[in-house]
């Protein structure tokens, strides 16, 4: 493992905790930002052609608090167990063997 891998890995296990801190205390803004983008990009999609109008807004909100509970936890859970370990070393290993 490279010194600079090393480091940002150490740096990661440092503040991982302060980061799902982080996106927990301003999920909200998140979120009101998020769904003004949704909205923006519902507005823009013309209804006549597609064949069922689709809320953008309610879809994009669950798909993001979905996301905001995956990185929550990828910060707080201990996902360095073996479940990881070995896609990881795949991957590591496919660099490897690809010029």
């Amino acid at each position: 493992m490279s010194i600079r891998r090393l480091m940002r890995e150490s740096a990661f296990r440092l503040a991982r905790r302060d980061l799902a801190k982080f996106l927990e205390d301003h999920e909200e803004e998140l979120l009101h930002i998020f769904r003004q983008e949704m909205q923006r990009l519902d507005d823009e999609i013309p209804e006549e052609n597609l064949f069922i109008d689709i809320k953008l807004v309610p879809l994009g909100e669950m798909i993001l608090k979905a996301a905001l509970r995956a990185m929550q936890r990828f910060f707080t859970e201990d996902v360095t167990a073996a479940t990881v370990a070995e896609p990881v070393a795949d991957i590591e290993t496919m660099e490897e063997t690809v010029p």
